[in-house]
């Protein structure tokens, strides 16, 4: 007994000698000369903050949205989803991290043998009963690093699971809150056509009388008739697509349909300090960036697991326990017995499945390494948009506002004259169109400007935090 134990120590001191010997290459994140022109705008940022990093209780004023938004993140079904990946993701880990651990199984065991007459022991024994009760170990020593890798992948795998996590909460974040402006705009817009439809149904009475005193024609009539209820249509569209607004916010939040309370969209403000920070700041900010290159961290450790697979194993294996024909006799000394195997493994001829394993582990490396590079140029696009939209729908803001005064006034002059013959209905019918499709236009500007600073928030990776 005391021989096997010292043998078991030398091979035990052996492979943790050997496991010094590591093949597995470390990984550093790989230069990528785009990162420092990610940015398309005349002014590079060179502060290293970004609004990515302001939570998004502290971007948005609303209450109602603030709200929303903090029932979204519990109960959206995106969100719960994501959450059970990430538990999946971890058990994996965990099993990665115990790789190290050896391999113990117990086995309690009865058999019983007829023996033939003409065998060998048949002469001696007409039947034969053996008790065991045993133990078994197997290690694997870790020479190459295979099960250190294959602990990090497991790792990365998770942390890409998390990084995903954090995807769907930023898109949510996003979502909640660009609905729900959407139905502010449209609530805005209603409120406009519904006052429209008031002066139009006016206008109708009067334009009745002007043909009674023979000013007007009975085409003008139809035609502010017609105008009229123009207005009216257009209100039953506003209805219909606040109802189905409602709804989808209602799906966003995880819940049954109902009526949405809210606010106003002239009470938005929305006055974000706009920081991009640095452009490898969205390494650290944009989810589905980190989530790419959690990927790459998988497949490079992967490599080193496959590249492992070219190298000897050493394993140890150990067995012992109690054996006996009696089982009165079962736990006695005499029925001790121990054996240990340490055994190295060399593949040499396997139909070429290691070296198939490692090239197709090298080719998802680098398809890794060009999703990352994917992700994160397409991160740097989508804020070189979301930038030049917020600074367009500002400028176009002030145009906005002079269009609409303009054609308010257009609208009020040609009534006007048209009541003292010196205009035709149908500059009256151009003018309160005009005047109506810039209001209309007006509150789709204010709706673009929110929108904007939400994509921008969006795509530099805020609302995960």
């Amino acid at each position: 007994m005391n021989s096997i134990i010292n043998k078991t120590l030398i091979v035990v001191v052996m492979a943790t000698t050997l496991q010094s010997c590591f093949v597995a290459k470390e990984y550093s994140r790989p230069e990528l000369e785009e990162t420092e022109h990610l940015y398309r705008t005349y002014n590079l940022p060179q502060d290293s903050l970004s609004m990515a990093d302001v939570s998004w209780k502290d971007m948005f004023t609303d209450q109602y949205l603030k709200q929303y938004i903090e029932e979204g993140l519990q109960n959206n079904l995106d969100i719960r989803v994501a959450i059970q990946q990430m538990a999946a993701a971890e058990a994996y880990m965990k099993q990665g991290k115990a790789g190290y651990l050896p391999t113990l199984g117990v086995n309690a065991q009865v058999s019983h043998q007829e023996l033939s007459e003409n065998s060998q022991f048949g002469g001696l024994f007409s039947s034969l009963d053996q008790y065991e009760l045993s133990g078994s170990l197997s290690w694997e020593a870790d020479i190459w690093g295979k099960i250190r890798s294959t602990k990090r992948a497991g790792e990365a795998s998770y942390l890409q699971s998390v990084a995903a996590h954090q995807a769907v909460k930023t898109q949510l974040v996003s979502s909640i809150a660009t609905v729900y402006y959407q139905l502010l705009a449209l609530d805005a817009q209603l409120e406009i056509t519904e006052k429209t439809i008031a002066t139009r149904d006016s206008s109708v009475s009067t334009i009745k009388e002007l043909k009674n005193a023979g000013n007007v024609t009975q085409v003008a009539v139809d035609q502010n008739i017609a105008q009229y209820n123009n207005a009216r249509a257009l209100k039953v569209e506003l209805e219909t697509a606040i109802f189905k607004t409602e709804n989808t916010l209602s799906l966003l939040l995880g819940r049954s349909a109902v009526v949405i309370e809210r606010s106003t969209l002239d009470s938005q403000q929305l006055e974000a300090d706009i920081k991009l920070g640095v452009p490898t700041t969205l390494l650290r900010n944009r989810p589905d960036v980190m989530a790419a290159e959690y990927g790459l961290i998988n497949a490079f450790e992967m490599t080193n697991v496959a590249r492992s697979e070219f190298y000897p194993s050493l394993t140890l294996t150990a067995s012992g326990g109690f054996q006996s024909l009696e089982l009165d006799e079962l736990l006695s000394a005499n029925s001790l017995f121990a054996n240990i195997i340490g055994g190295l493994a060399q593949p040499i001829f396997n139909k070429r499945a290691i070296k198939t394993q490692h090239e197709v582990a090298v080719a998802q490396q680098e398809q890794a390494f060009l999703s990352f590079k994917k992700a994160l140029l397409t991160a740097g696009n989508e804020v070189s948009n979301a930038l030049f939209d917020y600074n367009a729908e500002t400028e176009k803001f002030e145009y906005r506002e002079k269009e609409v005064e303009a054609l308010r006034n257009a609208e009020s002059n040609s009534e006007e004259l048209l009541k003292n013959g010196y205009a035709t209905y149908l500059d009256l019918l151009t003018a309160r169109q005009n005047a109506l499709s810039a209001e209309l236009n007006l509150i789709d500007n204010k709706l673009n400007q929110l929108l904007s600073i939400v994509n921008l928030y969006k795509a530099l990776g805020g609302g995960w935090k």
